[in-house]
C-alpha cells in the first residue's frame, strides 16, 4: 500500500496514485473532491472505493465490507508499505521493500523493537502531532494498535495544545520532531507550568538530530525519559540513544540495534577511522529500491549490502554516531564543504530566531555563500541591527566559515507535514536561472 498526503494537489496525488501502479484508491468522504479529480486524472484503471460515504465513481467501503464472509480468506499476506520519501529535493520516490509471505497476524520485525526500546504496551497512549502517511507516525500508529494501545494523532501541531493533551489523556508516550520540542521551550514559563506531564514514561524524538542546548533543557524538563530514534523510510539500519546515554555523549544519536552495522566513509568509498566524517551506511539485512529509479536505487548501495539514507556524519571511539548533515544540503563555499546543520542548531537557540534554513546561494567568488533563511518570532523593527545580531550570535559559537554571511527574513518558511524544513523551496529564489549542482 502506498499513503498519500491529504495535503497533496490532485496533481501530486494523482502523480503517487500513477508512479505506484495502484490497482485500487481507497479516500474519506471528506477528502471526496479531490480523490474524484485523481481518479479522473489517473491513467491506471483503478477500482475506487470510499469510506463514509459514497460519490460518482466510488464504491461504498461500509457496504462491500458488510457482504463478505466474517472468515479470512487463505494465503493473505501481511504486505509493506511502499511509502513516498517527503519530496524535500524534488519528486518524492516510492520506497518498495520486498514482499513477505507471512500473513497480517505475524508482526512485522519492528513491533519486537519498539516494545524494547520504548516499552509500547496494551496500556500505552501514546501522542504524535506527525502525519499518518509518513512512516515513524504511521508504523508506531499500527504498532501500539497490535498491542491494543491508544494512538492520539492531531490535525495539525499546536506546542500549548500538545501538553494540554498531555494532560487531558494522561499521555505515557509521545514522539516529537526537533522543531516541535523547540516551539514547546519557547512557550512562555508561566504557560508551561500550567500543564501536568507527569503521567509520560517515554519521549521520543526523531527525524533530524536536536540542537544540544534544546535537548539537554527537554531531558531537565521532562527528566531523563528522553529516547531519540534515527532511522528512515528505507528502514536499513536504526540506532538508539537513551538519556543518560546522550548526557554523556552529547549530540549523538546511538549506537545500532542488534542486527545492524555501521560504516563511515570517504568520497572513494573507503571507511574512514572513528571521529573522521564521511557518508553513513547502514546494513542490517533488508534491501529496498526506489521504484520506477534504478539509478537513485544503485546510488544508495554498495558492495556488500551497505545502505544509506545520504546523511554525513562520524562515529567516536565508543561506537556512537554523530550526523553532521544531509548530504545534498552541503554547501561549497571556496572549496571548503560546509554543512549547514551546525549553524542551524546554533541558530535555533536564537531567541528572537521561530525558525531559521542555512544555505549556499550563488557568489561569483566562492561558488556558494553561507545565508540565513529567518522566520523571525515576533515583527522585525529593525532589520539591519538583528541581522547583526544574528550572525554575531552563530560567529561567537561556530567558526567563520561556518556562520552566514547574511540574513533574510521571511513570514514562514516551508515545512511539510512532518516538520522537514523543504530547503529546495527556499534555495529556489535564490537559484533560478541557474545550472546549481546543489538540489
Amino acid at each position: 500500500y502506498a499513503c498519500v498526503s491529504n495535503q497533496s494537489s490532485v496533481d501530486d496525488a494523482a502523480y503517487v496514485v500513477d508512479n505506484c501502479d495502484a490497482k485500487l484508491l481507497i479516500s474519506s468522504n471528506a477528502l471526496a473532491e479531490t480523490a474524484v479529480q485523481v481518479a479522473q486524472r489517473s491513467r491506471r484503471d483503478l477500482q475506487c472505493l470510499m469510506l463514509d460515504g459514497v460519490c460518482p465513481g466510488f464504491k461504498s467501503y461500509d457496504s462491500l465490507l458488510a457482504i463478505e464472509k466474517a472468515v479470512p480468506t487463505m494465503g493473505r499476506r501481511r504486505g509493506p508499505s511502499m511509502l513516498y520519501s517527503s519530496g524535500t529535493t524534488g519528486r518524492p520516490k516510492g520506497v518498495r521493500v520486498p514482499l513477505s509471505d507471512d500473513p497480517p497476524e505475524v508482526p512485522p520485525p519492528r513491533l519486537a523493537m519498539l516494545r524494547h526500546h520504548f516499552r509500547f504496551a496494551f496500556d500505552s497512549v501514546l501522542i504524535h502531532p506527525g502525519p499518518f502517511y509518513h512512516a515513524a507516525p504511521g508504523r508506531h500508529m499500527m504498532s501500539l494498535q497490535r498491542l491494543g494501545g491508544t494512538y492520539i494523532g492531531f490535525q495539525q501541531f499546536d506546542a500549548e495544545q500538545v501538553l494540554a493533551t498531555i494532560q487531558k489523556y494522561r499521555a505515557t508516550h509521545a514522539v516529537f520532531v526537533p522543531t516541535m520540542m523547540i516551539r514547546m521551550l519557547k512557550l512562555p514559563a508561566e504557560v508551561r507550568a500550567c500543564y501536568d506531564i507527569s503521567s509520560l514514561r517515554c519521549l521520543v524524538h526523531l527525524a533530524a538530530p536536536c540542537p544540544i542546548p534544546a535537548k539537554e533543557q527537554i531531558i531537565e524538563w521532562f527528566g531523563p525519559i528522553v529516547e531519540e530514534l534515527y532511522g528512515g523510510t528505507e528502514a536499513i539500519g536504526h540506532t538508539f540513544i537513551n538519556s543518560a546515554e546522550w548526557l554523556a555523549h552529547k549530540g549523538s544519536v546511538g549506537r545500532p540495534t542488534a542486527g545492524c552495522q555501521i560504516r563511515v566513509v570517504d568520497e572513494s568509498g573507503n571507511e574512514v577511522s572513528p571521529l573522521q566524517t564521511g557518508l553513513i551506511y547502514m546494513r542490517n539485512g533488508r534491501t529496498f529500491e526506489y521504484h520506477k529509479d534504478p539509478a537513485k536505487t544503485r546510488g544508495a548501495f554498495m558492495e556488500g549490502g551497505w545502505g544509506t539514507y545520504g546523511d554525513v556524519g562520524h562515529v567516536d571511539n565508543d561506537g556512537y554516531l554523530y550526523l553532521t548533515d544531509r548530504q545534498s544540503h552541503m554547501i561549497i563555499s571556496g572549496g571548503v564543504n560546509v554543512y549547514p546543520q551546525e549553524a542551524e542548531n546554533v541558530l535555533y537557540m536564537h531567541p528572537a530566531i521561530a525558525d531559521v534554513a542555512v544555505i549556499g546561494v550563488p557568489h561569483e567568488e566562492f561558488g556558494e555563500e553561507v545565508k540565513a533563511v529567518v522566520q523571525p518570532k515576533d515583527p522585525v523593527t529593525n532589520a539591519k541591527q538583528l541581522e547583526a545580531d544574528i550572525i554575531a550570535w552563530c560567529r561567537a559559537r561556530l567558526s567563520p566559515i561556518k556562520c552566514p554571511r547574511s540574513v533574510d527574513f521571511v513570514t514562514e518558511l516551508p515545512r511539510n507535514e512532518a516538520g522537514k524544513l523543504v530547503k529546495r523551496l527556499v534555495k529556489e529564489r535564490y537559484w533560478q536561472g541557474r545550472a546549481s549542482r546543489i538540489v
